[in-house]
């Protein structure tokens, strides 16, 4: 497993994308599944960036786990504040944009695109996880 810190700092967003763009290249992740994923991994850190911590600074430790199946498992953990993003209901997608809440089109997206999408609250830790196949 790799796993890195980052502050939760929506400015470091590049940071972060460097570091999982960087570990899915060595396993010659093929690129839309690539670019699948970093659109997942952009929303679920911005979101973790703009919420988690509303009292002041915080992480998000990102962690990749590559199996022997060609598939990797992405998990984000921060210590904000708790927040289960499955327990939302999904957006109405057939309404226009205008017509939709504000919020939870990212969530709908990961739960859409990606394998195996997990929540559970560990202690003080958020822990959010998907599993996609990178071949």
């Amino acid at each position: 497993m790799i796993q890195k810190t980052f502050a939760a700092d929506k400015n470091l967003l590049n940071e972060v994308l460097a570091f999982t763009e960087g570990e899915l290249e060595k396993r010659d992740c093929n690129m839309k599944t690539q670019m699948m994923i970093s659109v997942m991994i952009e929303e679920i850190f911005v979101n973790i960036a703009s919420y988690a911590y509303p009292e002041g600074n915080g992480t998000a430790t990102i962690c990749l786990d590559f199996d022997a199946d060609d598939k990797v498992t992405i998990t984000f953990i921060d210590s904000g504040i708790e927040f289960n993003p499955l327990a939302k209901e999904d957006p109405d997608i057939t309404l226009s944009a205008e017509e939709r809440d504000i919020g939870g089109l990212g969530i709908y997206m990961v739960k859409k695109t990606m394998e195996d999408v997990k929540y559970e609250r560990k202690g003080n830790e958020n822990i959010l996880s998907f599993k996609k196949g990178i071949h």
